[in-house]
């Protein structure tokens, strides 16, 4: 075959390979950087139960817990902390707080659930406990963003409502690794939010999520991936989310912030445990996630061979076409997710993408660790 042929099939390669990323910004991500949630003039209160699971987190516990107890809800609501099989001073901090907050409930689990690994059994013991319908989840490590967390959260319900999508940020600090964290966080978050604004949810994400009792309890909790360590949180909402069942919520209001991880091992292990479940979600969903970070990891590869066989006019006018689309759908919806500081870096981080694919590639196939911490 021609030399000059194979070039050129190259070329139409990157050229099909770019259409379908486009795809993906005009269809699904354009969805959020337009989104306005709409007003409504009635807005009805619901009583909330708040669940966070813990394990040995009593210093998380100190300085996020006054966080979700000091809320500022008119509405009957209560606080669940399901301490599990904690060793740490956990058991004496709660104690301390349910003196001054009556609001704040504990369940303390002194055994290990058989053949349960992982956060599901406590948060399981959580649901049944909670007295209220709409059950509201976060993690130990996380703290609202502001006194009107459960007010904004709940405010989404309406009578097709079932599940709440929330956006759980990380907390900004100095440094590359916390640059890639806060932007891991936002792809992500641009990915499952449009998804669900284009009626595929597919997930959400345990630091900030809400759903009905009722719905938890008709899909059996999370027995049908019971024996999978993670995905109390994403396994569970890709079974039971509908095109009709769930909305989300970007106020800012409404948002939690996390500590991020501190150093490269850590964050390695923790993407390395979240990833690990994709490879059990719906087909359609594999399918258009993994086309997605499939054409994304090829896209930088293919450009490079390009310039070098083809030329550099025609694929640079092609990468031209997709930053275009990038810059115009990134910078609406970083600044709604609150993240403007991480739009003049995307280019880079977006090129460094290949890498991210390639050493977390083997999560994918790899077995999940059966601990939930």
């Amino acid at each position: 075959m021609n030399l000059t042929l194979i070039w050129q099939w190259l070329f139409y390669s990157f050229c099909l390979i770019t259409l379908i990323q486009i795809f993906y910004y005009l269809f699904f991500f354009l969805r959020l950087a337009l989104y306005s949630s709409k007003h409504r003039s009635n807005s009805q209160t619901h009583p909330v139960s708040v669940i966070i699971c813990a394990r040995d987190e009593a210093a998380n516990l100190a300085k996020n817990l006054p966080g979700a107890l000091v809320q500022q809800y008119s509405t009957t609501h209560e606080v669940i902390v399901v301490d599990d099989n904690s060793f740490d001073d956990s058991k004496y901090l709660l104690e301390e707080f349910r003196k001054e907050f009556k609001q704040l409930h504990v369940v303390e689990l002194k055994q290990e659930a058989k053949l349960i690994p992982g956060k599901k059994f406590p948060l399981s013991i959580g649901i049944k406990t909670a007295k209220y319908e709409i059950v509201l989840l976060t993690d130990a490590d996380c703290v609202p963003a502001t006194e009107h967390w459960i007010e904004k959260m709940q405010e989404t319900y309406d009578e097709q409502t079932e599940i709440v999508l929330g956006y759980g940020a990380y907390h900004k600090k100095r440094g590359l690794l916390n640059l890639l964290i806060r932007w891991e966080t936002f792809h992500t978050a641009l990915q499952y939010l449009s998804y669900a604004l284009a009626h595929i949810p597919y997930m959400g994400v345990g630091r900030n999520l809400s759903y009905k009792k009722e719905i938890f309890y008709r899909h059996k909790g999370f027995s049908a991936h019971n024996n999978i360590p993670s995905g109390d949180d994403d396994l569970f909402i890709n079974m039971a989310a509908t095109r009709k069942n769930t909305r989300i919520n970007i106020d800012p209001d409404s948002f939690t912030l996390s500590q991020p991880a501190n150093t490269w091992g850590d964050w390695a292990k923790q993407k390395s445990r979240h990833l690990s479940t994709g490879k059990y979600y719906k087909p359609l969903h594999k399918f258009l996630l993994g086309l997605y970070s499939f054409t994304h990891f090829l896209f930088y590869p293919m450009l490079a061979i390009c310039l070098y066989f083809y030329g550099w006019q025609w694929p640079l006018v092609v990468f031209g076409i997709r930053f275009l689309i990038q810059s115009l759908v990134f910078y609406p919806s970083m600044k709604k997710l609150k993240t403007l500081d991480l739009y003049p870096w995307f280019l880079f981080i977006d090129i460094g993408m290949f890498f991210y694919y390639l050493l977390f590639a083997l999560a994918l196939v790899k077995k999940p660790k059966p601990a939930w911490k």
